[in-house]
Parts: structure tokens; C-alpha cells; sequence
């Protein structure tokens, strides 16, 4: 596996899979085409399907224009493709790249076909090899094919494998992060979590409407507001609700934020940290290493399963944030190794079945409701197994397995398409 920090990733909503994904891929193309004045993008399946809720186009369309922009010569033009009822094969988040030169209208001077697979990641398909070659952040096409690999950093390849490490060693999860990852790690996570609270705050500032055709009103002032001045148990899930709820309206609102693992689910995770560090008065130290133990959750999630909505649906999300937050407060809580591994699969097995069924295709309902109620299941979950022993029937590696499964079971409307469900009500 590679680094935890692939699955943390500060950039802007409303969606990792939809927004940064496809943006970093028009950021690539347009950097390796500096003389092309005209670019086409075809945009497929789950892509096409919620695109203009989730900004799509807007994303790509800035990106490829951002190198004109910065030599201050006119922008090259662009034409979007919609084909949501044309999946390719490899993944539902597909695009398709043309750069044209001018000399030649029919004929592209490039084209690339790339995925976003989720967590704002991009990946090739290798045909021969039947697998996806994951794209660094830092990868430039024009570097050679041999370059693109990323460095394994963990050869634990899921967690059953890594529980049996930490018993033979002795170590925490946080030890054997540290020992892994290196010493920068540390400072890498602060930053991250700096990027949280950032984002918490100015959710819990900010009033008004979110964009879009919802019209929805922001809610995270006034659940903080009334949190202040409740002093009854039900405080903290109050905080909670508006933590998870001022991260969850500044992704709807295209503000900054920080994939946990998504962009969709990006305020369950946060406004549990947040919680726990005001309930119980611990360090940024304390914060950071159980960030970095949620990140690992995350990270053997997405190695052995999916956290893109359009292949499993919102258990590949919500369900996968559920278990990271859930493994940090067991960790805060003074958990074992085998107490966090079962708040984690606590936390993903409860979201079992979750459809993706954004209404408007836009990352607000049932998006944003989800990740307050999610924050509070990964609290429960945390208390129940920090109650218990640690033995469980059911695994982490096992919840994945049943994940990755029922999401491919699960009908196509029901995976981030908004043809079905929620998002097929009528308002």
C-alpha cells in the first residue's frame, strides 16, 4: 500500500471524484498541450450522469484555461460531451481528453482516456495487464511510462495482515505509522489537520444559501449557536452535528476542504476530532496521531474495496469516513489495536447497502444530513467497542470484501447517476 496521505487531500467540493479528479486531469492535459487552441472532453457515465450538479464542467473548463490565463493570451476553447449512458468498461468515471491544434478541425493532436477513481485520484487502464496504474498527484504526462508507479510503502496489504504485525511487534497503530511513513508524517497530518479546522470555522461563520437549484440554507451557525447554550448530555452530538455540518456546507459551496476520504464525506471525520479534542481537552498531538490511524482505515478501504460512489455507492463514503472516525475516537479513547480495528468495522458494516442518490445531482441532500448522523454512529461505535474485549465474528477485511460486493450488486441508478431513489423525487 501506498502512503496514508493519499487519502487525505486538501482541495475544493463538491466532490473529490467529480471536481478534483477530472480538474487535475484537464490540469495534466493542458500542460502537456501548451499550443492546443481548442480541447474537447467527453464526459461518461456517473461523470456525465451528475456532472453540472457537481461542477464538472466548470472544474475542467478553468483548469484547461489556467495556463492561457497565467501567459495572459486568449484561452483555448472548449466543448463538454454529456454521454452518461456510455460507461466504459474500467470504471463509471470515465473522461476522455482531445487536444486539437487548429491546422487540422477533425483530426486531435492528443487524446488520453483517464479515470477518477475516487478521493480526487486519476488511474490508467492497462488493458494487458488487466489492472489500473494509479497517477501520482505529482505526475506529468511527459515523463516516462516507467515513472508512473507509485512507491509501496506499506507491504501489509490489509489489516488482518497488520493487526498480526502489531501483535508480533508490540507496536500501536500510530508506532507503526510513524515507522512506516517516516518522521515527516507528523508535520504532513498537522497540516492536514490545520485544513480541517479551518474549514470547521468557516462553516460555522458563514450563513446564506448554498448554490444550486435546492435553495438550501445553511444550518451550522445556528446548531453551534444552540449548542452553546445547551448544558444537557445532548451538547456534544449538537457540536457534532455542527462541526459535521459547517465542513459538509462549505464542500456543497465549492470552499476548501479536506478528503475523508472523499470530498462528499468530508465532515465526518473533522467534526469528530473536534469533538473529542473540546470534550475531553486533548493535545494537536493526541489529534494528529489518531488522524493518521483513521487515515490507515481509509487507505486498506480504498486498497481492497472503493471509496468512489459511483462504483459502490455511499458506503464507499459515508460508510468508509464512518469507519475512519470511529477508529480515531477508539484510539482517543485509549483503545487496543483490536478494540479500533472493531470500531472501524462497526462503522462501515452499519452503512452496508448505502445508495449514492444525490437530489439535483448536487453533493447536498441526503449528502450533508449523512455526514452529521455519520459522525455520531463513529462516536456510538467507537463507545461500543471500547465497551467490549476487542473479539468480533465479523473483520474489517471481511466488511470491505461484503462492501466491494453489495456496491457492484447494486443497480446502477442507485450509484451516483441521480436516476434513482432520492434523487428521482419530485419537488
Amino acid at each position: 500500500m501506498n502512503s496514508i496521505l493519499t487519502i487525505l487531500r486538501i482541495g475544493h467540493g463538491p466532490s473529490s471524484s467529480h471536481t478534483m479528479g477530472p480538474g487535475r486531469a484537464a490540469a495534466i492535459f493542458a500542460r502537456k498541450n501548451p499550443a492546443a487552441n481548442r480541447f474537447r472532453i467527453t464526459l461518461c457515465g456517473s461523470l456525465a450522469a451528475t456532472g453540472k450538479g457537481h461542477l464538472t464542467d466548470t472544474v475542467i473548463i478553468q483548469s484547461l484555461e489556467a495556463p492561457s490565463l497565467e501567459k495572459k493570451v486568449p484561452p483555448p476553447h472548449v466543448e463538454i460531451i454529456w454521454q452518461p449512458d456510455t460507461a466504459l468498461t474500467a470504471h463509471p468515471n470515465g473522461l476522455i481528453l482531445e487536444a486539437f491544434d487548429g491546422k487540422n478541425s477533425q483530426a486531435s493532436t492528443d487524446s488520453w482516456t483517464v479515470f477518477s477513481v475516487g478521493g480526487g485520484e486519476l488511474a490508467e487502464w492497462d488493458a494487458v495487464q488487466a489492472c489500473f496504474v494509479r497517477i501520482p498527484f505529482d505526475f506529468e504526462l511527459t515523463k516516462k511510462s516507467e515513472e508512473k508507479g507509485i512507491t509501496e510503502i506499506y507491504a501489509e496489504r490489509n489489516m488482518s495482515q497488520i493487526l498480526n504485525k502489531l501483535t508480533k511487534t508490540g507496536l500501536s497503530f500510530w508506532e507503526y505509522i510513524c515507522e512506516k511513513e517516516g518522521n515527516h508524517i507528523t508535520a504532513q497530518l498537522g497540516k492536514l489537520w490545520n485544513a480541517m479546522q479551518e474549514s470547521i470555522q468557516a462553516g460555522l461563520v458563514t450563513e446564506g444559501v448554498l448554490p444550486g437549484e435546492l435553495k438550501l440554507t445553511r444550518k451550522a451557525a445556528q446548531y453551534y449557536a444552540k449548542g452553546k447554550i445547551i448544558t444537557s448530555a445532548l451538547r456534544t452530538s449538537v457540536f457534532l452535528f455542527a462541526y459535521a455540518l459547517a465542513v459538509s456546507e462549505e464542500n456543497a459551496s465549492g470552499g476548501k476542504v479536506v478528503t475523508a476520504p472523499t470530498c462528499g464525506s468530508c465532515g465526518v471525520l473533522p467534526s469528530v476530532l473536534r469533538a473529542m479534542k473540546e470534550r475531553f481537552r486533548l493535545s494537536d498531538e493526541q489529534i494528529i496521531s489518531a488522524l493518521g490511524v483513521a487515515a490507515l482505515f481509509g487507505l486498506v478501504a480504498k486498497t481492497n474495496g472503493s471509496i468512489s460512489g459511483a462504483e459502490v455507492g455511499c458506503q464507499g463514503e459515508i460508510g468508509v469516513s464512518c469507519a475512519m472516525a470511529a477508529a480515531a475516537a477508539a484510539k482517543l479513547m485509549g483503545g487496543t489495536p483490536h478494540q479500533i480495528e472493531y470500531a472501524a468495522e462497526i462503522g462501515l458494516e452499519h452503512h452496508l447497502g448505502l445508495t449514492c442518490d444525490p437530489v439535483a445531482g448536487l453533493v447536498q441532500i441526503p449528502c450533508i444530513e449523512r455526514n452529521a448522523l455519520a459522525a455520531t454512529k463513529a462516536v456510538a461505535a467507537a463507545q461500543y467497542a471500547i465497551l467490549s474485549d476487542g473479539s468480533h465474528f465479523i473483520k474489517y477485511d471481511d466488511i470491505i470484501s461484503a462492501m466491494l460486493q453489495t456496491g457492484h450488486d447494486i443497480n446502477v441508478r442507485y450509484r451516483e447517476t441521480a436516476q434513482g431513489g432520492l434523487a428521482v423525487i419530485q419537488r
